[in-house]
C-alpha cells in the first residue's frame, strides 16, 4: 500500500496551499487556500486534478473524504467558499474552534477589498462564506476524530497563529502528519508548536525559511522598536502593512508595552474595524495563546491595548508623526496600498515588513531590493523614497525548527511544501544527509508515492506462549535484554495463515493435531569409512546417505524431520 500526495497548492512556492492526500484508498484535502499574488485562474488550486484522482466518482464530495483546514489565514482557507459553494463539495470540513471563529471575518474582509475597492468579478458572495460554515465541523486539540470507520484525524497544537493546528491522519497502518504553517518557537502570545512522537510513513511540513537561522527574538523586537521609534522621533509616519489576525496582536502587545514604559504619546492607529471583533475572540479564546498570557490574563487582558486606537480614512493627510497598522499584509491590495500610495514619497516616513511576502505583492518587491519606483499597475507608478525595514516578526518556524521537528517525529519519508524551491533543495539535501530520511519538494499539480509498511496482527495459542515462557536460557542468550515473553529472546512456532481467518503461531505438535497426523522422526545412519571411499572414486555426493527406518528413538543422532511431507510450511 502507498500514500499518494497530490499537491494542488504550495508546491515550490508559498502560496495557495492545497495537498490531496489519498491513504489507504481515503482522499484527504489539507488547507484550500489561495494565492495572493495572483488575480486570475492560478489563484485557486487546480481542482479538476482531484475529482481525477477518482474517475468513477460523480462528484467532488464522492471524490473526497473530508477536507481538513490548518488556520485562518487566506493562503490556507481562501478557496474553501468556491470549493464547498461553487464547485459542489458537500462532504466533512475539519478546522479548531479558533479557525471556525475567525475565518469568516478573514474572507469577508478580503472579499471585500477585491469586490468592493477593486472591482473585481465576485468569485463567491457573503452568503457562500456562511454557507461554507455551516458545513464546518470544529476539532479541539488532541481530540481522535472519527472521519470514517478507516480514517482517524488528530489536531495538535502549531503556534504561529491562534487555533492553528497540525494533522494527524491514520488508516489502517499508514499515518501521515501534514503541519501546516508552524513556529517551534513560542513569542508574546503564543506557545510553542507540540506534537506527541509517532510512528510515522509520512510528514508534509511547511518550508518557507528553509535556509533561516534567524536571531533571537529579544534581538529582533529591539531592532524593530528602534527603527520606529527613530522614525517617529523625526516626525515621520510609519505603516506597518499586517493582516487584521496574527501578527497584528503580537506587534500591538509589542508596541504599547514599550509606549507605556517610554511614555510616549503618539498614536498608534490600527485601520481595520475588523481588529475589534478579532480582539473580541482573543479574550474569550484565552486558552489557546501562550502560557504567559495565562498567567497574566486575571490580572489585565493583553490585548486591550492602552495607546491603539481606531485610524480613520481622513486620517490619511494629517501632519505629525504616528504609526499605524494597516491592512491587507504584503501590501497585497485594499487600505495598505492605499496609504503606501500617500506615504512612500517622503523620506521621513517608513514602511516596516514584519514577514514574509508573497511574489507578486508590492511587499515582495520592496524586499527585493530599494526600487526608487513601483508600478501599482499599468497606469499609476509611485516614487519610493520612504525608508524600507524588513524584519522577520514571521509566525513560520526557521531552518533549525524545521529540522528539530523532522528528528523528533522521525518519519520515513518527508514532502517540503510551502517554500521556494532553491532554499527547499537545500533543505532537502540536508534532511536526507543528516537525518537519513528520503525527502521530496514536488511542484504544483505533481505526485509523490510514498510506500508504506504494513503491521500484520498474529494470533499465539496459549501452548506456544506458555512454551515460550519456559524456554531456558544459556550462555549469550541468558545475558540479553528480556524482550520477548518470559524473557526469552528467541521463539520458535508454525506460522498458520487460513482463508478469511486471522494468522495463527502454534506449536509443532498443535498443528500435526490440527492436520490429523502423527508426529514422524527420521534416523539419519552415519556411512562407513568403505562406503565413503566408494562413494568418492564414483562422484557420488559426499553428503548420500540412506534411511535406514523411520520410528520413535531417542538416539543423539536423530533428528527432526520435515514437515514438507506433511504438505506443510514450517516457520520459525
Amino acid at each position: 500500500m502507498a500514500i499518494e500526495c497530490l499537491v494542488l497548492g504550495a508546491g515550490q512556492e508559498v502560496g495557495k496551499s492545497c495537498v490531496v492526500v489519498t491513504i489507504g484508498g481515503k482522499r484527504v484535502m489539507f488547507d484550500c487556500g489561495m494565492h495572493m499574488g495572483y488575480h486570475d485562474s492560478r489563484r485557486y488550486p487546480d481542482f479538476a486534478r482531484a475529482l481525477a484522482l477518482a474517475p468513477s466518482a460523480a462528484d467532488y464530495t464522492a471524490a473526497i473524504s473530508c477536507v481538513v483546514i490548518t488556520h485562518f489565514h487566506l493562503d490556507h482557507i481562501g478557496a474553501l467558499p468556491y470549493f464547498t459553494e461553487v464547485c459542489g463539495y458537500h462532504g466533512p470540513v475539519y478546522m479548531t474552534y479558533p479557525t471556525k471563529a475567525l475565518a469568516p471575518l478573514m474572507l469577508e474582509d478580503y472579499r471585500k477589498v477585491m469586490v468592493d475597492q477593486r472591482g473585481e468579478e465576485e468569485q463567491y458572495s457573503y452568503e457562500d462564506i456562511l454557507c461554507c460554515m455551516k458545513k464546518v465541523i470544529p476539532l479541539d486539540l488532541k481530540q481522535t476524530v472519527q472521519v470514517d470507520k478507516d480514517l482517524v484525524i488528530r489536531a495538535y497544537y502549531a503556534g504561529h497563529v491562534l487555533g492553528a493546528a497540525m494533522i494527524y491522519a491514520k488508516v489502517g497502518d499508514a499515518a501521515m502528519v501534514y503541519t501546516g504553517d508552524y513556529n517551534m518557537t513560542p513569542d508574546r502570545h503564543l506557545g510553542a508548536a507540540q506534537i506527541d512522537r509517532m510512528k510515522l510513513d509520512l510528514l508534509i511540513t511547511e518550508s518557507t525559511y528553509a535556509k533561516t537561522v534567524r536571531d533571537s527574538k529579544h534581538a529582533r523586537e529591539r531592532e524593530f522598536l528602534k527603527a520606529v521609534h527613530k522614525c517617529v522621533s523625526g516626525g515621520g509616519k510609519v505603516l506597518i502593512p499586517t493582516f487584521a489576525l496574527g501578527r497584528a496582536q503580537e506587534l500591538c502587545i509589542l508596541l504599547d508595552d514599550y509606549w507605556e514604559r517610554m511614555n510616549l504619546k503618539i498614536p498608534i492607529y490600527f485601520s481595520a474595524g475588523l481588529t475589534i471583533q478579532a480582539n473580541m475572540y482573543y479574550k474569550m479564546l484565552i486558552g489557546w495563546t501562550s502560557q504567559k498570557i495565562k498567567n497574566s490574563y486575571t490580572v489585565h487582558n493583553p490585548f486591550d491595548f492602552k495607546h491603539v486606537c481606531h485610524f480613520e480614512r481622513s486620517f490619511i493627510n494629517n501632519p505629525g508623526p504616528c504609526v499605524l497598522f494597516a491592512t491587507p499584509g504584503m501590501i497585497s491590495g485594499g487600505f495598505s496600498l492605499e496609504v503606501f500610495k500617500k506615504w512612500a514619497p517622503s523620506e521621513k516616513n517608513l514602511v516596516t515588513l514584519p514577514g514574509y511576502c508573497v511574489a507578486g505583492t508590492i511587499g515582495h518587491k520592496l524586499m527585493s531590493g530599494k526600487p526608487t519606483t513601483i508600478d501599482i499597475d499599468k497606469d499609476t507608478r509611485i516614487d519610493v523614497r520612504c525608508q524600507i525595514h524588513q524584519l522577520s516578526f514571521s509566525p513560520h518556524t526557521d531552518s533549525k525548527g524545521i529540522m528539530d521537528l523532522t528528528e523528533y517525529l522521525s518519519p520515513n519519508h518527508v514532502i517540503l511544501v510551502h517554500g521556494e524551491k532553491p532554499q527547499m533543495a537545500f533543505l532537502k539535501e540536508r534532511i536526507e544527509s543528516e537525518l537519513g530520511m528520503q525527502c521530496y519538494y514536488p511542484a504544483n499539480n505533481e505526485t509523490v508515492s510514498i510506500p508504506t509498511t504494513q503491521n500484520l496482527r498474529i494470533n499465539a495459542t496459549e501452548k506456544f506462549i506458555t512454551g515460550c515462557s519456559s524456554t531456558p536460557q544459556t550462555g549469550n542468550n541468558a545475558q540479553k535484554q528480556n524482550l520477548g515473553f518470559g524473557g526469552c529472546t528467541e521463539a520458535r512456532g508454525i506460522l498458520l495463515m487460513e482463508k478469511s481467518k486471522t494468522p495463527k503461531i502454534l506449536c509443532e505438535d498443535e498443528l500435526l493435531h490440527l492436520l490429523g497426523m502423527e508426529k514422524h522422526l527420521v534416523h539419519f545412519e552415519p556411512l562407513p569409512c568403505s562406503r565413503m571411499k566408494e562413494a568418492e572414486s564414483t562422484d557420488e555426493p559426499l553428503l548420500s546417505s540412506r534411511i535406514e527406518e523411520v520410528k520413535q528413538s531417542d538416539g543423539s543422532a536423530v533428528q527432526q524431520a520435515s514437515l514438507a511431507d506433511l504438505g506443510c510450511e514450517r516457520n520459525e
